[in-house]
């Protein structure tokens, strides 16, 4: 009789910790799948971002500076996104208001607002800007969910060991939230 009990005891808890390690899987995949589709959105961005400077780089010769800092900001974001949502955060803040800047100087010349491949490229931009703000949205809503499955009781008594930490967030830093300035020469 107590054979069958302890049997009995150590099979719920294997059940348990197999009802555990399945939901912070299923947790930690949704969470890294959301990131998957933030890091196609930053991609297409990236391979925007070049084709927006090479067109309006002709028209606007003596904005050079804001050119460069688009590009430098590209290509930190390109660096920092392998690394992971806490590194790539900071820079892809960067590129937002580099490229924000380098927007606001397209509407101060008209030739280029007639452009069409300008417009064209604009639209694309926009539309991912938009992709990414979902993306980004529902990722930290994977994440939060599954760090909060993962601190919940009874899954924190077993998460640790079983080796489910903590994921970090795509937080927005203080720069993206300011309105960009644009300064006309």
């Amino acid at each position: 009789m107590t054979f069958w009990i302890v049997l009995g005891i150590v099979v719920l808890i294997a059940l348990w910790l197999i009802m555990i390690y399945n939901g912070l899987v299923g947790g930690r995949t949704q969470a890294q799948t959301a990131w998957s589709q933030i890091d196609v959105q930053l991609k297409r961005r990236h391979d925007l971002i070049p084709n927006l400077v090479q067109v309006v780089k002709d028209a606007m010769g003596y904005e050079q500076e804001t050119l460069t800092k688009v590009i430098q900001a590209r290509n930190a974001a390109v660096a920092a996104n392998a690394a992971g949502p806490a590194q790539a955060a900071p820079a892809e803040a960067a590129l937002t208001l580099a490229t924000r800047g380098l927007l606001g100087l397209v509407e101060s010349y008209p030739q280029l607002k007639a452009n069409d491949n300008v417009k064209q490229l604009q639209e694309e931009l926009t539309t991912t800007e938009n992709k990414i703000a979902f993306s980004r949205q529902f990722y930290n809503d994977s994440v939060a969910s599954y760090n909060v499955r993962r601190q919940s009781f009874p899954a924190v008594l077993a998460a640790g060991s079983l080796g489910f930490g903590r994921m970090e967030l795509f937080n927005m830093p203080e720069s993206e939230r300011e309105v960009p300035k644009v300064a006309l020469r």
